[in-house]
């Protein structure tokens, strides 16, 4: 494997990368906006913070291989936060709790030429119904500061999912198996 940029300053990707035996040559997060369009679903728009972010990293890093990701927690159409304040992961937990919710990380790669590499991962989970006492020690807890949706499924809020359907690893914040296939492509 070529050496690569990782757009994301997230411990939990670097983890996943480690996880699988990749390791960046750098980390260089993108700071861009990450609100939705109007209209956007949650689908396009983890497609295109994930896009974003890799150009972004790239347009000061030419010649360099570039993987950014995002994830977003997607209830309908509905796009959840990434939640800074309890008040928000609140109403994430509410909103989730007994209901199935759908995960979508998207993964971009630009190669050293600049071609641009993506997909989607989709992951379809179902949280128990919360009573108030797991809810109240769920926020206690911080674990939710700065997850998409309120929650991170590899913490304690993993007790709460009763059903998943596809990655795992999308789930934490990078599916796997479709980085690897990426930077894959993109280091030949």
């Amino acid at each position: 494997m070529k050496p690569f940029i990782l757009a994301s300053a997230s411990p939990r990707r670097h983890d996943l990368l480690a996880q699988i035996g990749l390791t960046p040559e750098q980390i260089i997060p993108a700071d861009i906006n990450e609100d939705p369009i109007e209209g956007e679903l949650p689908r396009a728009h983890a497609l295109r913070l994930a896009c974003e972010k890799a150009k972004k990293v790239a347009s000061t890093h030419t010649k360099q291989i570039i993987l950014a990701s995002d994830t977003v927690v997607g209830v309908g159409r509905r796009i959840l936060p990434k939640t800074e304040a309890r008040e928000a992961a609140e109403a994430c937990l509410r909103l989730l709790s007994g209901r199935s919710h759908r995960v979508f990380t998207g993964v971009a790669v630009i190669d050293s030429e600049g071609g641009l590499r993506s997909r989607v991962s989709e992951t379809r989970l179902k949280m128990k119904r919360l009573s108030e006492p797991e809810i109240i020690e769920y926020l206690e807890s911080g674990e939710w500061n700065g997850k998409a949706g309120g929650y991170g499924i590899q913490g304690l809020a993993g007790a709460y999912i009763h059903h998943i359907s596809g990655s795992y690893t999308g789930v934490v914040g990078l599916p796997v198996y479709e980085t690897r296939a990426l930077l894959i492509a993109a280091c030949t």
